[in-house]
């Protein structure tokens, strides 16, 4: 229910964006001097004609039928050629996202076990760096050191045949999956050291190892279950952030990912590619929170008797 109401405000909210902004879509489509009957032909032909309340009504009646029209510049279904752009970046996300996870779980946790050792500090300073860090730099820097000097891996783009091609597409995807996951591990392992800190203040904690288990006993038995809530919430606003930002790592590396053909659409006017683009980044990030939700209810019992009324 929520999900559904969250997805018609989000509809709203970008129709009327997309409205809002400067210039008239059929600039795609007719050329500078073009005459008045060609512009409103082709304002016919996009809908620009129609009053705002109709044109929302076609708007959400196409969504619900999985219609995003067709581009103007390619002529081509924008469903398809999204469905054809996510190929590259839903890999670039969850793998970048699971790489993440891998580096900023251990490291944030050793880092709040060792907080008040040299060791730990030097987790929290590094992480900090990557924070303040812009990821376009480091992923010229990843090009710099292993596509032009080291010459381990290609500068960017991605091979013709796609995933077909799948050893020079793991090598294409490799500088572009590590970007996101330093930039991302680095944010992820500050949630994970303040979560684990919590964890071994708590007087739970204490009682467990009062109770005779020892320090890793009673921290994975009972702090890692505990910590893991907030946690799981951050995960998911990574996973969306991850997923919006990939237009910069895509634009970095030449990738012919959801956010070039975005950015592409912008240039181009082409207003039912930007629509489309927005929407189903929209619908995914919405899909993200609501899994996170669903796994942090799965996990702490106490969310599930609060959404039944429990006191």
């Amino acid at each position: 229910m929520i999900l559904g109401v969250s997805l018609l405000i989000a509809t709203l909210v970008l129709f009327a964006l997309l409205r809002l902004l400067p210039g008239d879509p059929t600039a795609a489509l007719v050329g500078v001097g073009a005459d008045p009957e060609q512009i409103e032909a082709a304002r016919r032909q996009v809908g620009s004609d129609l009053s705002l309340p109709q044109q929302f009504a076609k708007f959400a009646g196409d969504l619900a039928r999985l219609d995003l029209g067709d581009s103007y510049v390619s002529r081509r279904p924008v469903a398809g050629e999204i469905a054809e752009r996510l190929t590259v970046t839903l890999p670039l996300t969850f793998i970048s996202f699971v790489l993440a996870i891998l580096i900023a779980l251990p490291l944030g946790i050793m880092a709040a076990v060792w907080r008040d050792r040299w060791y730990g500090a030097v987790i929290s300073v590094i992480s900090q760096l990557g924070i303040a860090i812009p990821v376009f730099w480091i992923g010229i820097l990843l090009v710099t050191v292993f596509a032009v000097h080291l010459r381990i891996f290609p500068s960017g783009g991605f091979p013709l045949d796609g995933w077909r091609d799948s050893a020079q597409a793991v090598r294409t995807m490799t500088l572009p999956v590590a970007t996101i996951a330093i930039i991302m591990s680095a944010s992820l392992l500050r949630y994970v050291r303040s979560a684990t800190l919590d964890v071994l203040d708590s007087d739970f904690l204490r009682t467990a190892r009062a109770m005779g288990s020892g320090f890793a006993e009673a921290l994975v038995r009972h702090g890692l279950r505990n910590g893991a809530v907030p946690v799981i919430s951050i995960l998911g606003i990574e996973l969306a952030t991850t997923f919006l930002g990939a237009v910069v790592v895509e634009r970095v590396f030449s990738l012919p990912g959801l956010g070039s053909m975005l950015l592409l659409g912008i240039e181009q006017r082409d207003f039912p590619t930007v629509q489309g683009v927005l929407f189903v980044s929209t619908l995914l990030v919405l899909g993200i929170g609501f899994a996170a939700d669903l796994a942090q209810r799965a996990i702490d019992p106490r969310l599930r008797e609060r959404r039944r009324g429990a006191p």
